[in-house]
């Protein structure tokens, strides 16, 4: 019988194929994940490290929500969705918060030391692209002065219908919207000013009360904006009382413009005041500031920036705006995270895709919000001091790694917490101190109750 003899490269094939079968399917399935991740941005994995959380998955469709907002970047139109740390619980407005929104939509305001109109506007929640038209359009309105003042009136979409500026007594500018643009003229009128001076005593709360004494919503929301660090205004009890002293300018029988010169309050047997200085700040009668320092980051040392602040982030692939309302620290689960300021905790649990939440309202003006924490260390209503532990970052939420997602908000409106102008507090030296005292003598006779 013949023997068969096998051959071993035919031996060594029939090895080999099904070994490089194996290796190609890895290869492409590798391939495949590679490319496909970048394409699928919105897709996001929630990883908690807190108990009470499920692990879930979620996608996001790329198609155009119907609701999204349309708005031009870079000269291409856009549509605005929402970021991806957006808690699930609002913060609740009182009717402090609700005081500039007065029935015409219009704000009157005076330049103080850092001011430049788009900063001031962004802070009013004015239309973007009509800012951008009304600044590039008129130069001019770059050469704004501490001390003038100028007034808006919007719709109730946020779109700007008429804009003034104030120069002196007789000199107005008035910039007024005639179809999809901005048209200047000039007003030079005989201004009537009037010295007012305005008392009243709680009896309700001081928003309902300061308006029935006749002063305007724009003059409460200055008085409590310039006191919002040393009073909190809610906490009035009837029998408390207030004294105002501030220049109207009448144009005939309507009211132009006005300026507050200072302010007293009494809370049971303290008093608070604000005068107004030289270059347009506030202070108490000492000449002491009257705002609070913040700290530029929430944490103990500074942290690599590792998503920055973009209201207008345009998606890839989509071309939609897709906003990041804050800055993300890359820190590692469990550094401490420090209140920025003194305030109150409005809001401490967790809520949606910011995860572990804390909501930290700052004054009048000032809210800030830190996401994605492994931990929260205070409870709502509880006052916080600056540079306070308040918890533990981590990667709650809708969050693909260890971060911290920080946000600051100036009247109710997000802002870059790197770059933003904070409030200074710094008093007043030398011959600046002098005048102002000068000035306090006169103003402070006037607020006796």
């Amino acid at each position: 019988m013949a023997r068969q003899i096998k051959s071993p490269d035919i031996e060594k094939n029939n090895f080999n194929i099904p070994y490089f079968s194996i290796l190609g399917v890895l290869f492409v399935v590798i391939l495949f994940t590679i490319l496909w991740r970048p394409l699928n941005l919105d897709r996001t994995v929630y990883v908690p490290l807190t108990p009470q959380v499920e692990t879930t998955v979620n996608n996001n469709s790329n198609s155009l929500a119907d609701d999204g907002r349309v708005e031009i970047v870079n000269g291409k139109t856009a549509t605005v969705t929402e970021s991806s740390d957006v808690p699930e619980d609002e913060i609740v407005k009182d009717e402090l918060d609700d005081i500039v929104d007065d029935k015409d939509n219009t704000v009157q305001y005076t330049i103080v030391r850092g001011d430049t109109l788009h900063d001031i506007l962004i802070r009013y929640n004015v239309n973007r692209n009509d800012i951008y038209q009304l600044t590039t359009k008129f130069k001019q309105l770059a050469n704004l002065r501490i001390g003038q003042q100028i007034s808006w009136t919007t719709d109730d979409n946020h779109n700007l219908q008429t804009f003034s500026w104030t120069i002196s007594s007789n000199n107005i500018r008035i910039y007024e919207k005639s179809g999809v643009e901005f048209v200047e003229s000039s007003e030079i009128a005989e201004v009537v000013p009037q010295n007012i001076v305005i008392k009243g005593d709680i009896k309700s709360s001081f928003v309902a009360d300061a308006r029935k004494s006749g002063l305007t919503s724009n003059e409460i929301g200055i008085i409590t904006r310039a006191l919002q660090w040393r009073l909190d205004f809610r906490r009035l009890q009837v029998g408390d009382k207030f004294s105002v002293v501030l220049t109207r300018e009448m144009h005939g029988k309507s009211l132009s413009n006005s300026q507050l010169l200072g302010v007293r309050v009494k809370n049971g047997t303290k008093d608070y005041y604000a005068i107004l200085a030289d270059d347009g700040t506030y202070y108490d009668i000492d000449g002491n500031s009257l705002s609070q320092s913040f700290f530029r980051y929430p944490l103990a040392k500074k942290a690599r920036v590792s998503s920055e602040f973009n209201p207008r982030r345009l998606h890839p692939v989509t071309g939609q705006i897709a906003p990041h309302n804050g800055v993300d620290f890359a820190v590692s689960r469990g550094t401490p995270v420090l209140s920025v300021g003194n305030g109150e905790v409005v809001i401490a649990k967790y809520s949606g895709s910011a995860g572990n939440y804390i909501a930290i309202r700052h004054g009048r003006q000032y809210m800030t919000t830190y996401m994605h924490l492994d931990k929260i260390l205070v409870k709502p209503g509880q006052q916080v001091k600056q540079g306070d532990q308040i918890g533990l970052s981590g990667n709650t939420g809708r969050s693909t790694g260890p971060h911290l997602h920080f946000e600051l908000h100036i009247n109710n409106k997000p802002v870059n917490p790197l770059t933003a102008s904070l409030p200074i507090s710094e008093g007043l030296t030398g011959k600046s101190k002098k005048a102002f005292l000068s000035k306090v003598k006169s103003i402070s006779s006037q607020l006796n109750f």
